[in-house]
């Protein structure tokens, strides 16, 4: 198991058939992963739903380029932030709880370092219900806390057509571009 100092966490800009951030943490050896669609935000009042997807294995967290047409998840995709995570759940009487039993009982916090988000957030696990009242799909709010790190005199979220990788400094359509080209 990796080690509780070294996770890593990428945010990735995936413009598919809807535009969406991809939310990903190192949890267990996979990326346990998250749509975004309107980004992770480090403005504590925008509270952002993030849609559970299937996990991802490590290498994903460098991914960026072009999904081609034919295959699930096609579109454009960028890293907009990278680095790593620090789990920071504690049970009620103040002991560190294990990062992926928090996820499964469904509230997590963590503190990112990354190139762009920083500081701490929680992940928040509920049901929408059905209009009959029976228990729909399972979401989770992304939340930034109220610390240094947050900002609260501007939106929170990047505009994800002129936003620029974390690891290239391109943009999607940059991406784009270059993978039409054939130069990657």
């Amino acid at each position: 198991m990796d080690s509780e100092s070294t996770r890593r966490f990428v945010v990735q800009i995936h413009d598919a058939r809807r535009m969406h951030f991809d939310f990903r943490l190192e949890v267990d050896g996979v990326l346990k992963s998250w749509a975004v669609p309107r980004g992770p935000s480090d403005n504590p009042s925008d509270k952002r739903l993030a849609v559970p997807t299937e996990d991802h294995p490590l290498e994903y967290r460098e991914f960026e380029g072009v999904i081609p047409r034919n295959e699930q998840g096609s579109g454009t995709v960028i890293v907009w932030d990278q680095g790593t995570y620090r789990p920071t759940s504690h049970d009620l009487a103040g002991a560190p709880v294990p990062f992926a039993e928090s996820l499964e009982t469904g509230h997590a916090t963590f503190w990112l370092d990354g190139a762009k988000l920083h500081g701490e957030f929680a992940l928040t696990r509920f049901h929408i219900d059905d209009e009959d009242g029976t228990r729909g799909p399972e979401a989770w709010l992304l939340i930034k806390a109220n610390d240094r790190q947050a900002v609260h005199d501007r939106p929170g979220t990047p505009d994800p057509y002129h936003a620029r990788s974390a690891r290239t400094g391109r943009t999607l359509h940059q991406v784009a571009v270059a993978e039409r080209e054939g130069a990657g």
